[in-house]
C-alpha cells in the first residue's frame, strides 16, 4: 500500500496523502482505513483531517511536528491498512420531492439526456449511493455514483442561492444542499429532513453511509417538513 501512496506539502502546516489517483471503491475503503486509524490512535501534532475521494489532507501543528516526521508516521499506518476492519456503514433513506418548485432543473436533465422526467426520477432513486467524503460546507455528502444515463454537467452559472434540502447531480455525483448556499450543481429535487443539526453540530450522514433516496408526494414534503421544523 505505500508505495502507491504519494504525499505532497499542501502548506506548511499540511501534509497530502494521495491513495490512487482515481475514484474507486477500493481507494475510497483505504481512505477510511487511514481515517480510523488516525481518529482511534490520536498523533501528537495533528489539529484536523480531512478526507476525500482518494487522499487524506492532514493539518498539524509546525510546533510539534514536520512534514518528514509526519510523513514517516503516516507510511507506518499504511503498512497496517489491510488489518484495519471497519464498522458497517448505515443505510440512510432519504425522502425527495422531485421536480417543479423543488427541482428547477429536472425536465432540463431529462431533456439533456432524452428520457421522460418520470424515468429520470426512476434511475436516480433506484440506486443506492456510497457516502464518499463530507466537503464543501458541514454536512454536504458527496455521493456516487450516479447511473450513466444521468450523468450530466454542472450548471454553467451558478445559483447564488440554492434552497437548503436542494438535491444536485454534477457529472457522476448526487448530493443534497444541508444550508441555502451558492452552489452549480443541477437541482432536480428537494428534501424536507435536515442534513445537519446544528445545535448540536452532527451531520445526518458520515464517510461510509450509503444512502437511497425514496420519492414522495408535494402534500407528504409539507407533512414531513412541518414534523421537522
Amino acid at each position: 500500500m505505500t508505495a502507491l501512496a504519494q504525499f505532497r506539502m499542501a502548506s506548511d502546516q499540511s501534509l497530502l496523502v494521495s491513495i490512487g489517483d482515481a475514484i474507486s471503491l477500493q481507494a475510497h475503503e483505504q481512505v477510511r482505513r487511514l481515517l480510523h486509524l488516525l481518529r482511534t490512535e490520536p498523533v501528537r501534532g495533528v489539529r484536523n483531517i480531512h478526507p476525500a475521494y482518494c487522499s487524506v489532507l492532514v493539518k498539524f501543528d509546525a510546533l510539534a511536528l514536520t512534514h518528514s516526521e509526519l510523513e514517516g508516521i503516516l507510511r507506518g499506518h499504511l503498512q497496517r491498512l489491510d488489518g484495519v476492519r471497519l464498522p458497517a456503514g448505515r443505510v440512510v433513506e432519504i425522502p425527495v420531492c422531485y421536480g417543479d418548485e423543488f427541482g428547477p432543473d429536472l425536465a432540463d436533465v431529462a431533456a439533456m439526456r432524452e428520457i421522460t422526467a418520470a424515468r429520470l426520477i426512476e434511475l436516480h432513486a433506484a440506486r443506492e449511493y456510497l457516502v464518499y467524503f463530507l466537503g464543501f460546507v458541514p454536512g454536504f455528502a458527496y455521493l456516487g455514483e450516479l447511473p450513466e444515463q444521468l450523468a450530466t454537467p454542472r450548471l454553467a452559472t451558478p445559483r447564488k442561492s440554492v434552497p437548503p434540502g436542494s438535491v444536485g447531480i454534477a457529472g457522476r455525483q448526487t448530493g443534497v444542499y444541508p444550508f441555502a448556499t451558492p452552489g452549480g450543481w443541477r437541482l432536480i429535487g428537494r428534501t424536507p429532513m435536515k442534513m445537519f443539526q446544528v445545535e448540536r453540530g452532527e451531520s445526518l450522514l458520515q464517510i461510509g453511509d450509503r444512502v437511497r433516496f425514496v420519492p414522495i408526494s408535494p402534500e407528504r414534503f409539507a407533512e414531513m417538513e412541518r414534523t421537522w421544523r
